[in-house]
């Protein structure tokens, strides 16, 4: 029976290869479990935000005949935000494949499929990690790139400032009512949000904030009152919970040693609030993509010279912003 030519194999097509990277196991990613952020593809390699600053006014009464209070059109602002490139390579040698089977039986194929789905899951997680790390990024208004480098300052990209709420539940501040507190970050969010919808608040916290959140006596006391309040304390402290009006969690994450997000800070995210948090998918630099419609990972192959192997390539080509940065409130414990 003739041997089939492992490396001229439809198994390294870009449809076979970026089928594969769909259903490899999943990595799970906080923020794109919750569903926080509006997926899609786009055709181009750039997306545009358009703004309306729209305002209510009153209209002041007056005397019948006398002429009516003038309305001017909202005016229209667009930004436009190019997607950042993301590129993977990994390399396949044939000498890998060797001495798995014996000759004449067609294993090889199998073989090659495994070693070839072992480095697309190892591609694929580092692709998950590094949308995970750009949405935190636009959570806290400054994405970054794996190196630290900023990629957008959304701040200065919408010319806003960032709102930041001190919360007073460091160790000392035992008197500081947490709830109070909370309750002035949720208005904070619906004032700068204004006539925009939300359905909720979830707020991530570093590690240092988390500690001085769950064990801060105004949090603890609450949870003391009510049965179910009582099971919480003796669950996980690491588990999210609902106080004052939102959901509070500690989020784990990291780029090496430094965590996604930092040890005393903690971020208030409207949530369900339209066009708010959105991620988009440009198409890969391939021929075959040129003008479809983004997905989120791609992958294809090439031989190569003297056929000794192949060069597997992933990409994701992702974007997630917050077009109304201000409305996220930045806090602190003290």
């Amino acid at each position: 029976m003739e041997m089939p030519n492992v490396f001229t194999s439809n198994i390294f097509s870009l449809t076979d290869l970026t089928a594969a990277l769909y259903t490899l196991p999943y990595v799970p990613t906080r923020i794109a479990d919750l569903g926080l952020f509006e997926e899609s593809g786009i055709t181009t390699t750039t997306v545009v935000v358009e703004q309306k600053a729209g305002a209510l006014s009153l209209v002041p009464a007056l005397p019948r005949g006398a002429p009516p209070t003038p309305v001017t059109r909202d005016k229209r602002t667009a930004r436009t935000f190019q997607l950042p490139h993301l590129p993977e390579r990994a390399t396949l040698l044939a000498d890998s494949v060797q001495n798995v089977r014996s000759f004449g039986n067609t294993t090889a194929l199998d073989s090659v499929t495994a070693m070839r789905d072992e480095l697309l899951l190892k591609m694929k997680r580092n692709l998950d990690a590094t949308i995970e790390f750009g949405r935190v990024g636009a959570i806290q208004g400054i994405i970054l790139d794996a190196t630290g480098s900023t990629i957008y300052n959304l701040f200065t990209e919408f010319g806003v400032a960032q709102q930041t709420y001190t919360m007073e539940i460091a160790s000392g501040d035992t008197t500081t009512q947490a709830r109070a507190k909370t309750f002035e970050v949720l208005k904070l969010i619906q004032d700068t949000l204004g006539g925009i919808p939300f359905s909720g608040v979830r707020v991530f916290c570093g590690l240092t904030f988390w500690e001085a959140l769950i064990s801060h006596p105004s949090v603890v006391n609450t949870y003391l009152n009510y049965v179910e309040g009582a099971q919480q304390l003796h669950a996980d402290p690491r588990q999210q919970f609902f106080f004052a009006g939102a959901w509070w969690e500690y989020y784990y994450g990291y780029n090496g040693a430094t965590p996604f997000i930092a040890d005393a800070e903690a971020y208030a995210v409207p949530t369900g609030a339209p066009g708010l948090l959105i991620t988009r998918f440009a198409p890969a630099d391939y021929m075959e993509t040129v003008n479809t419609m983004g997905q989120p990972y791609y992958s294809r192959a090439e031989p190569m010279d003297m056929n000794r192997g192949l060069e597997i390539e992933a990409q994701s080509n992702p974007l997630s912003i917050c077009t109304r940065p201000r409305s996220i409130i930045k806090l602190a414990i003290t």
